[in-house]
């Protein structure tokens, strides 16, 4: 692929308006991820589940507050950097957040599923669905991309 015809600020520029753009995605789903946990010790279920189901729920949503403040970051680190000149830091290390927050938007949705097929059939589903999502997410987030570079 041919270098595009751009300075480094503007190469800067383009990479933080598409860093955004997929931030945008991550951080609805992490956001619907998070309000939907946020809500279940509330449910009159809740006071019924196991320990093993509780420290699930509890590490699962520990996981989403790290992918959530992960995935927005980059928000506050650009208002905090605004204007000064620093955008291609900004850009290195909001790539950085970004990646780090996918995965832990992949571990709680994979907790998340774990926990509701848990709770709804049975512990030996939960490791199935579960893993067999943890390793889909793998494949189609990080292995098939990395086989087309």
């Amino acid at each position: 692929m041919a270098d595009r015809d751009e300075s480094p600020v503007e190469r800067s520029d383009r990479n933080w308006t598409e860093l955004l753009q997929e931030l945008r995605v991550a951080q609805t789903g992490v956001q619907i991820l998070f309000a939907f946990l946020l809500t279940i010790p509330f449910s009159q279920r809740f006071a019924e589940i196991t320990a093993v189901q509780r420290g699930t729920y509890i590490v699962t949503l520990v996981l989403t507050a790290l992918a959530t403040l992960c995935l927005i970051a980059p928000v506050s680190h650009h208002r905090i950097l605004f204007r000064r000149g620093r955008k291609e830091q900004l850009v290195k290390s909001s790539d950085t957040l970004a990646q780090i927050g996918l995965v832990f938007l992949w571990l709680s949705v994979v907790g998340a599923v774990f926990l509701v097929f848990e709770v709804v059939v049975a512990v030996s589903w939960a490791i199935a669905v579960a893993g067999a999502l943890g390793v889909s997410f793998v494949l189609v987030w990080y292995v098939f991309p990395t086989l087309k570079r």
